[in-house]
């Protein structure tokens, strides 16, 4: 027999997502610390044998006391079980009314499908059909298959590196040689700690700038790792300049010397000689060049993720675009994927993508041979039948009108 909980212990709710198929950072108990301008509360369902469901509800405090409430990537369940479904979602309505609530958003971490990036598309996954008809039984109103990022609070597309034998040789080859470019340019990847949020946070304001987006600060920043601790994976790109030269200059003389010392003999061993000499040549030319500009070591990539339970969600990223031939990112990300998979995680997400695939961030992503994981959906399980109708109609307005200021800026762009 089903119980409703209406006061979760946070470390029971985190024990519960953790060992879930559906275990996503957006319902730990922690998330409701940064989420600090909404009201929250954990609430499940038991039986005799403990929890069988579990959801991080975020409150919205609406005018004339009303609220909305949204369940981000859940709730934790088993949305194939129809008397769960059923019994959570009544519960969830009886329990909201006492909160004025007009609806509860959520959007489970269930995969519609998943293919490979370069597949495109693949098959709708076989539990689909039963779970959208379970939700549909209990009062759930389903908000449809959107394409584009804008169109839902969470992407309802996402790129997921899963780990696998010998990760860093399973990724395309092109990938591979961009690696051993950034290498060869003397880049530098560390995990970081909080003394370094400032250089990353920097470093993100630049890619804020380049691309007109509005990301987070440093505060932000300081505030996630405060909360989340170990979990918190701060990894930065650096690269030392004068110490480079330096050595460039100590390869130079060498292979001069060397080159001096052939006299008329050994005419293939010096035509190579030449080659040395002028690549060494053109790369002290380039770094002396960015010498007057940063002469200390420079972060000039950054990417903050967070692990929970076997998952790494890669949050927030940043690169100093005068550094782009140093091709930082393709290291930094093959570094903090090898991290996490050392310690664990079963995939690393990259973060959303658009439906269609076609956007530059795909593209960039297709480099480390994702899969696109593409979720269910929203539901919204209305709570005041009369007055949601209003509440979903303004709700969607207001959606229009942030896809077209975004859409504007595009053109301005």
């Amino acid at each position: 027999m089903y119980t409703f909980n209406e006061n979760v212990a946070p470390e029971r709710h985190d024990a519960f997502v953790r060992q879930s198929p559906l275990c996503n950072l957006l319902q730990s108990s922690d998330w409701a610390k940064v989420k600090e301008n909404w009201d929250h509360a954990i609430v499940g369902v038991e039986d005799e044998d403990g929890l069988k469901a579990s959801a991080m509800v975020l409150i919205k405090r609406l005018p004339l006391h009303f609220t909305m409430m949204y369940i981000p990537r859940g709730p934790i369940m088993d949305h194939t079980d129809e008397q769960l479904v059923c019994f959570f979602m009544s519960a969830l309505k009886r329990w909201a009314k006492r909160y004025h609530c007009l609806f509860i958003k959520m959007d489970p971490g269930i995969h519609y499908k998943d293919y490979r990036i370069e597949e495109g598309d693949g098959p709708i996954g076989e539990d689909i059909p039963l779970i959208l008809d379970n939700m549909k039984k209990a009062g759930a109103i389903h908000q449809g298959f959107t394409t584009y990022i804008e169109e839902s609070i969470q992407p309802r597309y996402q790129a997921n590196v899963y780990a696998c034998e010998d990760f860093e040789a399973s990724l395309p080859r092109h990938t591979r040689r961009l690696i051993k470019d950034a290498v060869k340019r003397d880049v530098r990847v560390v995990r970081a700690g909080k003394e370094q949020i400032q250089a990353f946070s920097d470093v993100v304001a630049l890619t804020e700038k380049r691309k007109h987006v509005s990301l987070r600060n440093q505060e932000y920043f300081q505030q996630l790792m405060d909360i989340y601790g170990d979990d918190c994976y701060l990894f930065l790109a650096e690269v030392d300049i004068p110490q480079t030269l330096n050595r460039l200059y100590a390869e130079k003389q060498q292979n001069d010397e060397e080159l001096a010392s052939l006299g008329d003999g050994a005419p293939k061993k010096k035509r190579r000689l030449d080659d040395i000499h002028r690549a060494l040549e053109r790369d002290i030319s380039e770094f002396e060049q960015f010498a007057q500009e940063y002469p200390q070591k420079t972060v000039i990539a950054g990417v903050l993720s967070i692990r929970m339970g076997d998952t790494l969600e890669m949050l927030y990223a940043g690169m100093n675009d005068r550094f782009k031939k140093f091709m930082p990112q393709y290291y930094l990300y093959t570094e903090i994927m090898k991290h996490a998979f050392a310690r664990g995680c079963r995939y690393a997400n990259m973060g959303g993508v658009e439906g269609d695939l076609s956007d530059g961030l795909t593209k960039f992503k297709a480099n480390f041979a994702p899969y696109i994981n593409e979720f269910i959906g929203e539901f919204d399980l209305p709570v005041n039948k009369v007055l949601y109708r209003f509440a979903h109609s303004a709700y969607q307005v207001r959606k229009r009108e942030m896809i077209k200021r975004n859409e504007e800026i595009d053109d301005e762009d």
